[in-house]
């Protein structure tokens, strides 16, 4: 081994490395970035869930029972529904995410020696958001009444609050259920984010853009003859993993098929024009996979779909809002699991249909420019 050679190879390397400022930046942020999202984000607990309280006693009892439960940290009262008719809307929209309601006549049945049943709703479209809320809500109203027969003096169980816990969608709380419709989201992503990001610079690499440019293609031609294979690709893969999930994970399907193909059709064109230009402003394709993954692992931490958004630091929830995957998983999670339609999935659907506008037409506009250069 010649130790000049090596020594020369690795100051090639290097010098190669510094001159690409583009790669340095992603090798550099991209474990700040990491270090961010899983200090914060994967250990914190699931806390401040979204409470609604239907409050039909209006007694001290209902509000000491109230205050219990925002006094705990899990869960922030954010709504108060008149009736059970007014929650309905709420959990279909995702607004909350737990409700507590407290029937009319609880105090006196506690006064009368009897037990008051109370109803816990917990959102199922989030297996992890229902399980634990559950729990924690059981928690607090097991020590409410312990507090209460302290305060009575007894030295022996008496008659309570009862918890009448209904899991809404997702009565058995699997989370298999929750899981594939927004695994379908997934594919698509990575499968089009993968592949268009290396598109344009793999072709630059190689030679066969500038080769492309003396014949009578035209820049539209190009691009849709770019787009339509890896996007046919997707939808292959996504069909795979849809009829898989019902037929043998036996993941019910709830909603319209209309909302999950709109839904997802925005986006495939939004994740297409990430991909596109990805590979536009990359100018090896080594580059192009650190700037892929740079997005990638931001989307799976933060978008919801590993872990509740509810439960991250309130500092990095507006963050959330500004990934494409968290209104997407809104709307396949809302079908799948709830049945929402599009009145309900409004929100979720216009501001997939506003990324889609933005970042497709900026790809397309910048990739029309680099063609036609």
């Amino acid at each position: 081994m010649n130790a000049r050679r090596v020594r020369l190879l690795i100051w090639k390397e290097f010098t190669q490395l510094r001159r690409d400022p583009l790669l340095i930046r992603l090798v550099l942020l991209m474990p700040i970035l990491q270090l961010i999202m899983f200090g914060y984000v994967v250990a914190v607990d699931v806390r401040n869930l979204r409470t609604a309280v239907v409050d039909l006693d209006h007694t001290i009892t209902s509000r000491t029972l109230e205050a219990a439960f925002a006094g705990s940290g899990y869960f922030t009262i954010t709504s108060h529904p008149a009736s059970e008719d007014d929650l309905r809307p709420l959990l279909d929209r995702g607004t909350v995410t737990v409700a507590l309601v407290i029937p009319a006549g609880t105090e006196a049945r506690l006064t009368r020696g009897e037990t008051a049943p109370i109803g816990i709703i917990v959102d199922g479209s989030d297996s992890q958001v229902s399980s634990v809320g559950s729990g924690y809500a059981s928690q607090i109203i097991a020590q409410f009444n312990t507090d209460r027969i302290a305060q009575q003096g007894v030295s022996v169980a008496a008659p309570g609050v009862d918890p009448q816990i209904r899991v809404m969608f997702n009565p058995t709380m699997d989370p298999v259920n929750t899981m594939i419709p927004g695994l379908i989201a997934i594919i698509m992503m990575i499968s089009l984010m993968a592949i268009l990001s290396q598109a344009v610079v793999k072709e630059r690499e190689s030679g066969t853009l500038e080769q492309m440019f003396v014949t009578p293609i035209r820049a539209g031609e190009y691009l849709i003859g770019k787009i339509t294979p890896y996007a046919a690709l997707a939808t292959a893969q996504m069909l795979l993993v849809a009829i898989g999930g019902t037929l043998w994970f036996r993941v019910p399907f709830n909603g319209q098929l209309a909302v999950v193909v709109v839904g997802l059709l925005l986006f495939m064109f939004t994740n297409i024009g990430i991909g596109l230009l990805i590979s536009l402003v990359s100018r090896t394709r080594q580059q192009a996979q650190q700037a892929m993954m740079f997005l990638m692992i931001p989307t799976m931490v933060l978008s919801g779909f590993i872990f509740p958004i509810d439960s991250m630091p309130a500092v990095i929830q507006p963050f959330t809002k500004l990934i494409p995957m968290t209104w997407a998983l809104d709307v396949m999670r809302g079908s799948f699991v709830k049945g929402s339609g599009f009145a309900a999935l409004a929100v979720p659907l216009l501001v997939l249909a506003g990324f889609a506008a933005v970042i497709f037409t900026a790809a397309l506009i910048a990739t029309r420019r680099r063609i036609t250069e």
